[in-house]
């Protein structure tokens, strides 16, 4: 965020938490695909249930890019390369 990031993020459970630690450094959306509006990427860092089945059609139209880093391996590789994404997740080769 130093060099010029800005983050809009979205947690269905912890996100009054996220603003007791973060306050107004970063935005807060109302649900998952309006953080990604206008977004380069999408980080997952957590798994909730409402992240796992994602609308991905939905998701082309609202992200700039299709990339997706992976924090918490949600999604299936050959589906990622099968939607065009690139996909970066732990442990697990990087699809492009």
């Amino acid at each position: 965020m130093e060099a010029g990031a800005e983050v809009t993020v979205f947690d269905p459970e912890a996100i009054d938490n996220v603003k007791a630690l973060l306050g107004d450094k970063i935005r807060y959306a109302e649900d998952q695909y309006q953080a990604l509006e206008g977004a380069d990427a999408l980080l997952i860092a957590t798994e909730w249930s409402v992240f796992r089945n994602p609308d991905f059609e939905k998701m082309e139209t609202v992200l700039k890019n299709k990339v997706i880093f992976d924090g918490r391996n949600l999604f299936d590789l050959q589906k990622m390369i099968d939607l065009g994404y690139y996909y970066n997740s732990i442990g697990r080769k990087i699809v492009s």
